[in-house]
């Protein structure tokens, strides 16, 4: 029974690879997410049939109440929340992986139970500590990508208290793991420490560095069931959660690639802290023109190619269905239309790849940064919908900018940018684009999806 249920593991393990590897595409990426899903299912079952069960009463329980909450989240929770369902699933893997140590934890402390050995007692510990920041920091994320707190909070020696704690959880770590027997008192007081590091670990991360937050919580999730798994002494556990861990810094990594920064840099420099007032630097405001839905629209229908940078604007607006149709318009109208989307465009990696798989739009009008940037010269028009940063030409030229060396679209070499936003605001960054004030651009400014639909409404009479 033993052999059959580590065959299971196996079967389990292979289909989580598989599944990971076509999450790479969008055209693979839902016959990957069921592999991934019948992996955990064949896991679960395997777990459950080759184990023996004192009492099914709270497993059933919580295989009901698990089952009906993720039924309800696959089918209620919107696209555009998509970065905060995430970030809150990272919070109750890391929280499920630390509660599950503590539990072992206070198994050895039951009379006539022999003391953990080092390696046990450590990984306990790495499980409890990396799943309590994990819970706290995501859930706080979770809060940044509703609108709260978006900007980095920061507090003078905000560093140096971070630090501290961090090396008060260090020591009292290693001595729960060299010593076996410590009172209980200080193993809460570690899972304590580490809760309230994960607030201070994400509190000073600003809003535009929430895909990298989110992708580093991701592996911290990965990495405390893999400490888990070692706690327990299960395969799959241990396999899953290196697997989660592993991809997530990969993402993590690649998304900072994006922004020509490092982790530190993210994670330590406080980035949007501060905004940028707008203006010419002498005091005097800059001018943006304006343009009208019709105009914008006589102008699309009558170009060769057209160039879309959805951003996040469009996805809170909910609008990817609307740039659907815009773009199937102007597809019968001769127009060659492409989608831009850059790494770090939304809330999460490859958030705008699924609100635009979500509305239907062709995987083969998806393009990356690098892909459409060569183009931009020759480009009639590029259509910006809510993004600001990842269009910022101050990302090449201005060294003291925030966002200098980030990879950007080059939209302000086409020939035409239009800009759909509510206002002038800066960018999560914090920073004035000057692109807005460019001769070649107009404004036009309104919600997402009423200037779509405005923009539909216009192709149609023409």
């Amino acid at each position: 029974m033993e052999v059959l249920m580590h065959i299971t593991y196996l079967v389990a393990a292979v289909l989580f690879i598989l599944g990971l590897k076509r999450l790479s595409s969008p055209k693979t990426a839902r016959s990957g997410n069921l592999m991934g899903a019948s992996g955990m299912l064949l896991a679960i079952i395997a777990t459950l049939a080759f184990t023996q069960i004192l009492d099914w009463t709270w497993i059933i329980v919580g295989l009901v109440i698990g089952a009906a909450i993720g039924a309800f989240l696959a089918r209620w929770v919107a696209m555009t929340a998509m970065p905060q369902m995430v970030a809150v699933f990272n919070a109750f893997g890391g929280g499920a992986s630390a509660l599950v140590a503590s539990a072992e934890f206070l198994g050895y402390l039951e009379p006539g139970i022999a003391a953990p050995t080092f390696v046990i007692s450590l990984t306990i510990v790495l499980s409890v500590f990396i799943g309590s920041i994990t819970f706290s920091g995501s859930f706080l994320a979770w809060a940044k990508l509703e609108g709260h707190w978006e900007r980095a909070i920061t507090y003078p020696g905000g560093n140096i208290v971070n630090g501290l704690v961090f090396l008060g959880i260090i020591v009292i770590g290693a001595w729960i793991a060299v010593m076996p027997g410590v009172p209980i008192e200080w193993f809460i007081v570690l899972a304590v420490l580490a809760l309230i590091f994960g607030l201070m670990f994400v509190m000073p991360i600003g809003g535009a560095d929430m895909p990298v937050v989110v992708a580093l919580l991701n592996s911290f999730s990965g990495l405390a069931a893999a400490a888990t798994g070692f706690v327990l002494d299960n395969n799959v556990l241990i396999i899953a959660g290196s697997l989660v861990g592993a991809s997530g810094l990969i993402l993590t990594n690649i998304m900072c690639r994006a922004m020509n920064r490092s982790l530190a840099n993210v994670l330590f420099s406080a980035f949007g802290a501060h905004v940028e007032a707008v203006g010419d630097g002498d005091g005097r405001p800059k001018i943006a023109k304006e343009i009208n839905a019709e105009d914008a629209a006589v102008l699309m229908s009558y170009s060769n190619n057209v160039v879309v940078v959805p951003g996040y604007g469009l996805a809170v607006a909910q609008a990817q269905h609307q740039a659907r149709e815009m773009s199937d318009l102007l597809g019968e109208k001769g127009v060659t239309v492409k989608f831009a989307v850059h790494p770090v465009a939304g809330r999460m990696p490859g958030h705008m790849n699924v609100l635009l798989a979500e509305a239907n739009v062709p995987y083969d009008q998806l393009y990356e940064s690098d892909d459409v940037n060569g183009e931009m010269e020759r480009t009639d028009v590029v259509l910006i919908l809510g993004a600001n940063d990842v269009v910022n030409p101050d990302a090449r030229t201005k060294k003291d900018s925030p966002l200098y060396g980030m990879p950007i679209i080059n939209a302000d070499y086409a020939k035409n940018t239009i800009v759909v936003k509510r206002s002038l605001n800066p960018g999560f960054a914090g920073t004035d684009n000057p692109l807005f004030y460019k001769d070649n651009n107009r404004m036009l400014f309104g919600d997402a999806k009423k200037v779509l639909t405005a923009l539909v409404s216009e192709l149609k009479r023409m």
